[in-house]
């Protein structure tokens, strides 16, 4: 099993990112060793690629990919995880999701598929990251 972060659907759906073609690549790699999953900030991120929500459900089919909800652990996890980040003087902007993604991916030991690796590093350290 595999926990796929936004940014590498977000290049597959837009199309015109220099990452397209690595990140359909490593899906279509993972999606042969075992499922693939995302949580609800995944789906609601992958959203702005779609004008119907129809698509955006017939895309993950398609691709194989699993919405699953994050569990009460990884919720409580990123919390804490956002904390220790704030109070090591890290900005407010466009980094929760990072966390409930990471924590999901901890709490499930999955591996996760990113293009964003330092923070998942930093504030999860036993997951598995599968990067560029």
């Amino acid at each position: 099993m595999t926990f796929v972060d936004s940014n590498v659907l977000l290049d597959i759906t837009q199309g015109d990112s220099e990452w397209t073609h690595w990140s359909r690549h490593r899906l279509n790699e993972q999606a042969a060793s075992g499922p693939l999953l995302i949580n609800d900030i995944v789906y609601a991120e992958l959203s702005v690629s779609f004008s119907r929500i129809e698509e955006l459900n017939a895309f993950l089919t398609a691709a194989g990919i699993e919405l699953e909800r994050t569990p009460r652990e990884g919720l409580v996890l990123a919390v804490r995880a956002h904390l220790r980040y704030r109070r090591q003087g890290g900005t407010r902007t466009g980094v929760l999701p990072d966390f409930f993604i990471g924590a999901h991916a901890a709490i499930r030991q999955a591996p996760l598929m990113t293009r964003d690796a330092p923070r998942y590093r930093a504030y999860f350290p036993d997951v598995t990251l599968i990067t560029p």
